[in-house]
Parts: C-alpha cells; structure tokens; sequence
C-alpha cells in the first residue's frame, strides 16, 4: 500500500463505478500551488458544476474546508485532478497533486479521508475552460482568474462523469 492511500482508498475507474451507491454526489478538486478549484456534481452524477475556489492557506484550515463542503454536500467520492505532461508521464506537478491526496488521507477529517479517490486525467482543463470564457462569454481577465479554477474542476468531474457513465453502459 502507497504512503497516500493509507486511509483513503485511492482507486481505479472499475472499482469506484463498482463502490458507489446509486446515488450520491461526487466532488472534483483541481489542486494548485495557491488555490484549489472544486465541483459537484448532482446526486444523480448527470451534471458537474462549478462550486467554489479556495483560497490555499494553512494546510489544516484547507483540509477543514474542504470536509466541510464534502460534509454539507453528501459528498461519496473525490475525483482529484492530476496534471499530467503532454506525453502521459508524471512530473513534479503530479508529485504536488499526490501529495495532497496524502494529506487529506493523513490529516483530513475522517469523513474526508474515507472517500475514494480516483485521480482523473486533467491534461488541457484549465486551457479549455479559459477559452471557452473568452470565446462563449467574452470574460475579462480579472473576472475569469476569479473562477478558472471552479470551472477546470467541473471539467475535470464532466470528464470523470463521462468515464463512469461508459463503465455502466
């Protein structure tokens, strides 16, 4: 067993699409070095939306937040971004990623760091978000700095949405 799936159960597509209970909502985050961008979806994981972005401070106040959201929104699964390199191969962001499922595993609320954990794919997320606010919404800069980060993760949960949805098929 890896040192960041102590607690959590960090796992395969197959196994979560297996795990789940019918209904429930899952949460994406899309972990950076100064925010992380999160998203549900809705109970029955037809939609991903954007929910907030947090403001990364304290790792324990972090952590606290985001049992809170998990908490309050009946949270049954994460859905944890990794940056991958264009090639597929991990670098030092995945590293930075990984560690922070390490921690919501070893310092997060119980409750946070019972949840399954599937890392999802999120090459282009933030690129395609981004252009979607400029060419759909015509969004300044300043006002889409204030809500990339919620977007990428609905992008990243729609993608994860989509790979569960073909496992059920």
């Amino acid at each position: 067993m890896s040192a960041y799936n102590r607690m959590m159960a960090v796992v395969d597509l197959p196994t979560l699409a297996a795990a789940l209970v019918r209904d429930g909502r899952l949460m994406a985050l899309d972990v950076g070095s100064k925010t992380v961008g999160i998203a549900t979806s809705d109970v029955m994981r037809m939609l991903a939306t954007p929910l907030t972005t947090l403001k990364r401070g304290k790792l324990a106040a972090d952590l606290a937040a985001l049992a809170e959201l998990a908490r309050k929104h009946e949270v049954k699964a994460l859905i944890v971004g990794l940056p991958l390199n264009m090639d597929g191969t991990e670098g030092p962001r995945c590293q930075s990623v990984r560690q922070f499922a390490t921690n919501i595993a070893n310092h997060g609320a119980p409750a946070l760091a019972a949840l399954p954990v599937l890392f999802q794919d999120e090459r282009m997320s933030t690129a395609a978000v981004t252009r979607g606010m400029i060419e759909d919404y015509d969004m300044s800069r300043a006002r889409r700095a204030e809500r990339v980060d919620a977007a990428a993760a609905a992008w990243i949960l729609e993608s994860a949405l989509a790979r569960l949805r073909g496992m059920t098929a």
